[in-house]
């Protein structure tokens, strides 16, 4: 059996949930794209240097950090409270389980818009969260959709090249 057809096969998946996690706020979408291009590194169609895989790494780890950051700082920006964050989590988790495509961003704003009326916000102000907690989970998932992008393109390129 051929060890490097494995690992291929392990990376190739990792690359796949990596992109999943892009939109699913359970899974580090650039930290598992990361670990299927270091993995890609232990095979024979590969051999990246120390700098190139700790810039990855970096950029990897950054993006996850501040995709952590972007929803919370969208949200009270907007006004929002610790519920209507709380709330757009749960509104992505179901959106993305039961309506997707849309769910994925119609779930967080909706979220967010009924965690902040059930906690006595009024229309404007239930709003205005529900709007910042959608823009900081766009302004999120872009960036990391973008570094998953570039891990996967260096991927790509290293198999095609």
């Amino acid at each position: 059996m051929d060890w490097d057809i494995l690992i291929l096969v392990l990376a190739v998946l990792l690359q796949i949930a990596g992109l999943v996690g892009c939109f699913v706020p359970v899974l580090p979408g650039p930290l598992l794209n990361f670990a299927g291009l270091w993995i890609l590194d232990y095979t024979r169609w590969a051999d990246f240097s120390l700098s190139f895989i700790l810039l990855f790494l970096f950029l990897a780890l950054a993006a996850q950090i501040i995709d952590t950051v972007i929803p919370l700082w969208g949200t009270k920006k907007y006004g929002g409270s610790r519920w209507g964050i709380r709330g757009a989590t749960i509104g992505l988790l179901i959106g993305f389980l039961f309506f997707p495509p849309f769910g994925i961003l119609l779930g967080p704003f909706f979220g967010a818009l009924i965690a902040e009326y059930l906690h006595g916000r009024n229309t404007q102000q239930a709003m205005r969260s529900a709007w910042g907690s959608l823009m900081g989970f766009l302004a999120g998932t872009g960036l990391k959709l973008m570094v998953s992008l570039l891990i996967l393109f260096f991927f790509i390129r290293v198999l095609l090249f």
